[in-house]
């Protein structure tokens, strides 16, 4: 696959995620459950279908695929363990919109990790519409300032940071099989939340919003995303993931009647104006947007054998 070909596959499957992403404020309010009860059964459905694609795929070399992920792969699902809760969390405690705000954030943190742990650095084309953004994300953070937002704000600004951290992991191992780190962190999330999460069975409409947050969200979203991020830079899957900010809140206006202010939307259409800019004049090959400075040691398992398919 050419450089250009790659990219333009890369640049699909990070905005077709962050579509897919932008549901999970939807399927919150939609699920009417409380945030532990959410978490377990949401990750109950990504981890069966997850699960049961990772048995199908590797059958009984199993066990050696989970081993050969080794410490990366641990401190990679640690991770992602506490940046999922605290999404949920952030959706529970204060609005779709705001929650966006802190997520806006996404491709300058994710560049600033990038730079130290893989010496990554952006054009100029880049800065300037991350500079646009900012006065979006600026924009709309005055529609943020309410006391009783905070908790919510500060898990949203975990999640958001734990991502930032996933999207550089993968980089730096590529060999990291993104299959069996979404599984264990579904498991992980679930067994975390089944002791505190609300007991019996869910409506169904409850039932279905989880099982379609396990499994557009938080599976195949989450795939997308980790694996179009080894095909561009992790600045530039981390701006790209910013389509997620302006639609969003649009979601849960439409359906639930949470309409965002005038700030938040003029902002959301600044942000999804930097973002379209930046793709539609940037039509290079990933190796022409991305300097990389420094080479970090990859990390391919004791078989020296990548596993990610």
């Amino acid at each position: 696959m050419d450089r250009l070909h790659s990219r333009t596959v890369g640049v699909a499957l990070v905005a077709l995620s962050a579509l897919l992403w932008s549901t999970a404020g939807l399927f919150v309010r939609m699920s009417h459950l409380d945030t532990w009860t959410i978490v377990a059964w949401r990750s109950f459905f990504s981890f069966m279908t997850l699960g049961g694609f990772a048995v199908v795929l590797y059958r009984r070399a199993l066990g050696r695929v989970i081993l050969r992920q080794g410490w990366p792969g641990v401190f990679t699902v640690a991770v992602s363990v506490v940046s999922a809760i605290c999404y949920v969390m952030a959706l529970r405690m204060t609005t779709v919109a705001n929650v966006m705000i802190i997520y806006a954030a996404l491709p300058f943190i994710t560049t600033g990790i990038a730079f130290v742990w893989l010496g990554e650095r952006v054009t100029t084309r880049f800065l300037v519409a991350g500079g646009i953004a900012i006065a979006g994300i600026a924009i709309m953070g005055r529609a943020a300032a309410s006391p009783r937002d905070l908790l919510g704000l500060g898990a949203a600004l975990v999640m958001t940071t734990g991502f930032a951290i996933q999207l550089v992991q993968v980089k730096r191992y590529p060999s990291l099989d993104m299959t069996i780190i979404i599984t264990l962190m579904s498991g992980i999330c679930m067994l975390v939340a089944i002791p505190v999460m609300r007991p019996g069975i869910p409506p169904f409409q409850s039932m279905l919003a989880c099982a379609l947050f396990g499994t557009m969200t938080m599976g195949l979203a989450y795939m997308l995303l980790l694996k179009g991020s080894r095909l561009i830079s992790s600045g530039e899957t981390g701006f790209i993931s910013l389509l997620d900010v302006p639609v969003g809140p649009l979601w849960v206006w439409l359906f639930y009647g949470e309409r965002p202010t005038g700030a938040v939307m003029g902002g959301g259409a600044i942000v999804l104006v930097a973002v379209a800019w930046y793709l539609l004049t940037n039509r290079a090959p990933a190796t022409s947007t991305v300097t990389t400075t420094v080479t970090s040691p990859t990390w391919t398992g004791p078989n020296n054998r990548e596993t990610m398919n």
